[in-house]
């Protein structure tokens, strides 16, 4: 296994009118981490950080409006088959997003059909037909009756198969989200996200929200026919979104929020029964990301990858009949736990065989076996690279009922450089491949397309098939393609590092910072936390138990940590998921990296490790704690030159709340510096003030200057929520005023009046302001020692 390199995120001054705004904005009292975690991540602009943190603030994209006569032609089909009582056709695809895509669409349609036998879906088998359409499955539906197929997640580039459709005299929507083609395919809509610049709000879209866009549609375009509220399909929008690991921007993060909302009531007030059965099955609340990303999406996901067949799963998504759902949703927990173990077992079995490999002169792994299923052997090849730090291929030779017009795991972006020049005879292997590092492995493979039967994917996932006899040339010639562009040596994995935090910090209000961040995902991730020289304790290793009380190999080790913030007694508790007890030394001291995160059996907070370092600790500081009083310099009402203070962190603005004291000096001694209080005590009288205010509004007015708010905020020396306050007071006494991203322009309307309300306004403001004004001067006149017993 290849330790990854740390990387710290730099540490960058956030003004405090930006941390005024995401407290304003998110309801928390203290948000400095999660205002830190917004601005180190790009989301700086304040018009759009409101509909970022609060769902209901987001202005959602008309469907109507972006995909413009596309979804007009959709409309138009969708609307004719329903007066000429048409049947159409779903045709999805197998893993969670197809899955709840297909459900979606069969809902929502049914809510514009009225006859029952008018609809029905198709979900081609893993094994045997793999991702997108297919002629035989064509035959199969144009025999039923289908005039109209709409695929959903699948589609954009099977242009024989569009072609061999429309002979039959069957009509087309394609909604996906895959790779375009070159051209548009003759189908009668075309519904793809990717056609969009990559900044639309929508382009990042799965194949679930794609189909979620075109119900939308439907439902404004016919509202008084539905008899069921539209976001009744929004629970189906997050699981798909979140298993399908799509970038959470925009449109997309405004879902997942929305759908996680509905997925939480569930378990109160249960609209799709089969998904509260499966968040019981999974001890969850639907109140998490995670509890999709780790619960309801590996087990959807499971059913292809064990049975092939994944078609009952639309039926469990569908479903209300309670004791159905109830036994699909247990024959999907139990499929799943299959799963695992046959995952766990390849895992082992793979990393057997590297050892038999010389890694220093290997750059892309594959790895081939008679007896792997590959439903899961992309799974275990993302764990190799990961844990190796290598491109990993694994192949299976095992005969799965194999049709050699189909691959397991290929995508719609699909290439099948050789499927004419194969015999049917010739045995194959096939498997999937797995990339880190921003190696594109899917131009990796491409180069050795003449020794392959097909393939297709992206740059971080393929899906791939040859003729057994090719694998020891193509494994040779892949890594000599590789060595060309790269010292497969220099191959390091990183973990970004967001937070440097203490012991003390892990609790109820760090939680409620990350939590407005929620939902990660790419672009997104869970943000990683430092905490350096920390002692590890009360080590105790386990594995789960199945609901039968059986042993599953799934293990783990739990621990106590400590450090200077704490008391001796208040460890606080930490789990290492798939790790021994051994791997850790009682009483050592660490640097460890982790996610905060919250146990849903006891509803206990808890940190889950990733990684860990011994700590670089001499044998003095492995017996004392840190001196705090050499680390805090008080320098408050002094003049001080600057260059007295090399080597120092300052704290040059007067704080308002002991966690900012607290922040600074721990983001200052996690860099091995001194913290320097360097605030002054510069006293305003509240009435002072309200008269500058009213004086910088009267010039702001009269030159028709536009200035920013931390401008106006730092000449009043106030903070960002009482300055907005001040301009509400403002706008009751004559006063306009406007923002323009961060900016901010007045004007006044008439001349100055109080009326009563004003007067009461100006009151408000005033204590506000006289508020401020003590916190700040107490921090300025306590003690020194004081400081350094809180911090």
């Amino acid at each position: 296994m290849v330790q990854p390199q740390w990387q710290l995120r730099s540490s960058q001054s956030i003004p405090t009118g930006f941390v005024d705004t995401v407290c304003n904005l998110s309801g928390l009292e203290d948000g400095h981490y999660a205002a830190q975690l917004l601005w180190l991540r790009g989301f700086r602009d304040s018009n759009k950080l409101e509909g970022f943190i609060n769902c209901d603030a987001y202005q959602p994209t008309n469907p109507s409006s972006a995909f413009g006569q596309e979804i007009k032609r959709a409309i138009y089909r969708i609307q004719k088959a329903r007066v000429n009582t048409e049947k159409v056709a779903i045709w999805g695809d197998f893993d969670a997003d197809g899955i709840t895509a297909t459900s979606l669409l069969k809902e929502g349609l049914a809510e514009f059909l009225p006859h029952k036998e008018q609809l029905t879906s198709y979900i081609p088998n893993r094994f045997r037909e793999s991702h997108g359409l297919n002629c035989q499955g064509i035959d199969n539906l144009k025999q039923w009756g289908a005039n109209l197929i709409i695929t959903c997640d699948t589609g954009s580039t099977n242009l024989n198969e569009i072609i061999y459709a429309k002979s039959l005299g069957i009509d087309l929507i394609i909604t996906d989200h895959h790779t375009l083609p070159d051209h548009r395919p003759e189908v009668f809509s075309f519904l793809n996200p990717r056609q969009f610049a990559q900044t639309h709000p929508l382009y990042h879209l799965s194949g679930v929200a794609v189909a979620y866009k075109l119900i939308e549609a439907l439902y404004l375009a016919f509202p008084h026919i539905p008899q069921n509220p539209l976001e009744n399909l929004l629970d189906l929008v997050a699981i798909g979104l979140i298993s399908d690991l799509v970038q959470l921007t925009g449109d997309c993060r405004y879902l997942a929020q929305k759908g996680i909302q509905q997925l939480q009531k569930q378990m109160e007030n249960p609209t799709r029964p089969s998904v509260a059965y499966l968040l019981k099955l999974c001890k969850s609340k639907g109140d998490r990301p995670t509890d999709i990303s780790f619960g309801i999406g590996p087990r959807i996901n499971a059913i292809s990858r064990i049975k092939g067949d994944a078609s009952f799963c639309v039926e469990l998504l569908t479903s209300k009949d309670e004791q159905r759902c109830q036994k699909l949703a247990e024959e999907t927990n139990l499929v799943n736990t299959r799963r695992k173990l046959l995952q766990q077992r390849i895992a082992k079995e793979a990393v057997k065989k590297l050892q038999e490999i010389d890694l220093s002169t290997t750059g892309v792994i594959v790895l081939s076996d008679s007896q792997w299923d590959s439903g899961v052997l992309g799974l275990v090849a993302n764990q190799i690279a990961l844990e190796y730090a290598r491109p990993t291929i694994l192949l299976t030779t095992k005969d799965e009922s194999f049709n050699h017009q189909s691959i397991d795991n290929l995508s719609s972006n699909s290439t099948f450089p050789n499927s004419t020049s194969i015999n049917s005879n010739l045995k194959l292997a096939r498997g999937s491949a797995r990339s880190i590092n921003n190696i594109d492995l899917y131009d990796l493979v491409k180069t050795q397309e003449k020794l392959l039967h097909r393939f297709g994917g992206h740059p971080y996932a393929a899906g791939l098939s040859l003729p057994v006899e090719n694998i020891p040339i193509f494994t040779e010639a892949i890594n000599q393609q590789l060595r060309k562009k790269i010292d497969v040596n220099l191959i390091t994995p990183t973990l970004q590092i967001d937070l440097v935090v203490k012991v003390s910090e892990l609790n109820k209000n760090l939680f409620s910072n990350l939590k407005i961040l929620e939902p990660y995902g790419m672009g997104n991730p869970i943000p990683k936390l430092l905490i350096k020289n920390c002692c590890i304790k009360d080590l105790d290793y386990g594995k789960f138990r199945d609901k039968n009380g059986k042993t599953s190999q799934n293990k783990y080790v739990k621990f106590k940590i400590y450090d200077d913030s704490i008391a001796e007694e208040k460890g606080f508790p930490g789990i290492w998921w798939g790790h021994n007890k051994y791997e850790l030394e009682e009483n050592q001291f660490y640097d460890i990296v982790g996610e905060f995160d919250i146990d849903s059996h006891n509803n206990q907070h808890r940190f889950r490790l990733v990684d860990i370092r011994k700590a670089n600790l001499d044998s003095h500081q492995l017996n004392q704690k840190i001196d705090k009083q050499n680390n805090l310099i008080d320098c408050r009402g002094k003049s001080l030159q600057k260059s007295e203070l090399i080597g120092c962190n300052l704290l040059e603005e007067c704080p308002k709340k002991w966690q900012q004291i607290q922040q600074e000096y721990y983001q200052a001694t996690a860099n091995s510096k001194k913290l320097a209080l360097a605030y002054q005590a510069n006293q305003n009288s509240a009435e002072k003030t309200w008269k500058n205010l009213v004086g910088i509004a009267k010039f702001l007015s009269k030159t028709n200057k536009i200035v920013t708010l931390e401008e106006v905020g730092k000449k009043l020396n106030i903070s960002h929520q009482t300055l907005k306050l001040g301009l509400k007071t403002l706008s009751e006494i004559g006063f306009n005023y406007s923002f323009h991203g961060d900016n901010l322009q007045v004007n006044l309307t008439s001349s100055i009046t109080i009326s009563p309300d004003g007067n009461g306004k100006i009151t408000e403001f005033l204590k506000a302001v006289a508020e401020e004004e003590f916190q700040k001067q107490y921090f300025c006149q306590v003690s020194i020692k004081t400081i350094q017993e809180m911090v």
